[in-house]
């Protein structure tokens, strides 16, 4: 029997569900999970336990305190959890920074009595596990058909920029900045998202974790285009922390800074979010790195210069 009662503990797993029609079912979600909309209205069931205030440098030190501590970042609300009788519960084990992990989630659910619900663990790190995660998804929901007609549109619809960016003469070359201070790439899918949109990309690796960056490598690498998409991060937050970086010995040198062609991006809503929206975020990076070919409307909601 498919499940009824569906609870997603982090923000792309609520959008798969919504995305595959199953949106009805959901009872419960993250703390961070906002789109599509009416989720709001559904009881948050987790929260972080350090402060989420403050710059990124701070941020960054009180998540590795309490990671070296070997703690948990973010509380399971265990006592309104179980009393939404969930069937089904969508959380992950990909990184232990972004949303409550697995270990943390069994730690709550290990002394049910009486039927325990399903748990669906995801953990992508390139695009065929986006894909292959939302089959999971649409597997345990009873809805596997709906499941392989959204890989196949979000496929198409890549393929489709792909073909059109591959067309074009210039390849520019692209760092993404996936923290501000200290300075980290863009791992995980985001490299496969570069070359799909036909960019160079300098810093990070395919289905590898978000490295850290040297500000002299940066430097030496003076790409023609900078993608600045914090993990958690709007843009009017990430505008808030570029003082840090624009303060760089060097920064105004940059090529990409001489001719204009430093990018904000939501990185909380798109490029961070391993789900369905990861097609619009394909369409933002060829906005940003092919502006006389590609206008999908983003500009000023999915991102916007840095001047």
């Amino acid at each position: 029997m498919a499940p009824r009662r569906v609870v997603t503990l982090l923000p792309s797993a609520t959008e798969i569900v919504c995305a595959l029609g199953g949106g009805d079912r959901l009872v419960g979600r993250s703390h961070e999970c906002d789109f599509p909309e009416f989720v709001r209205s559904l009881p948050p069931l987790t929260a972080p336990k350090f402060d989420i205030d403050g710059t990124s440098y701070r941020i960054d030190e009180r998540v590795k305190a309490i990671v070296e501590n070997g703690l948990a970042l973010y509380r399971v609300e265990g006592e309104r959890l179980r009393a939404l009788r969930p069937d089904l519960i969508i959380t992950q084990s990909q990184c232990e920074v972004c949303a409550v992990s697995e270990r943390e989630l069994m730690d709550v659910v290990r002394d049910w009595l009486g039927t325990r619900p399903d748990i669906v663990s995801l953990s992508p790190e390139t695009l065929a596990d986006v894909f292959k995660d939302i089959g999971r998804v649409a597997a345990s929901l009873g809805l596997a058909a709906e499941g392989q007609a959204l890989v196949d549109d979000i496929e198409g619809r890549m393929a489709a920029i792909a073909e059109k960016a591959r067309s074009l003469d210039v390849r520019p070359t692209l760092a993404c900045i996936e923290w501000i201070d200290p300075l980290m790439g863009a791992g995980n899918w985001m490299p496969e998202l570069v070359e799909l949109a036909h960019a160079a990309n300098l810093f990070g690796e395919t289905g590898r974790h978000s490295p850290y960056l040297d500000w002299a490598a940066l430097s030496a690498g003076d790409p023609d285009v900078i993608l600045i998409c914090p993990c958690g991060f709007d843009i009017d937050r990430t505008l808030a922390e570029m003082p840090a970086l624009a303060a760089r010995p060097g920064w105004r040198k940059l090529r990409a800074v001489r001719e204009g062609r430093v990018a904000l991006a939501d990185g909380n809503q798109y490029f961070n979010r391993p789900g369905p929206r990861l097609a619009e975020s394909l369409e933002i990076l060829a906005e940003i790195l092919h502006p006389e070919a590609f206008d999908f409307g983003h500009a000023g909601t999915g991102w916007r210069p840095y001047i």
